[in-house]
């Protein structure tokens, strides 16, 4: 017979991801935010604002 204690878990246990998971996934996310920064810091700016453009008429967001 099972007793209260042993089906109890703290959020701790619960929630806990492998922490190489963790890293992985900031440096992934760190180099795909500094790689945009990166790019855009070369682009033409009319290439900028006419990607911004096309995006924002794409999804349907009035820009003019």
């Amino acid at each position: 017979m099972a007793t209260a204690q042993s089906f109890s878990q703290t959020a701790e246990q619960v929630y806990s991801a492998p922490r190489a998971s963790t890293i992985a996934t900031a440096v992934l996310l760190a180099t795909f935010g500094l790689s945009l920064v990166w790019v855009s810091g070369f682009a033409n700016a009319a290439e900028l604002h006419n990607g911004a453009h096309d995006s924002r008429h794409s999804l349907v967001f009035p820009c003019h």
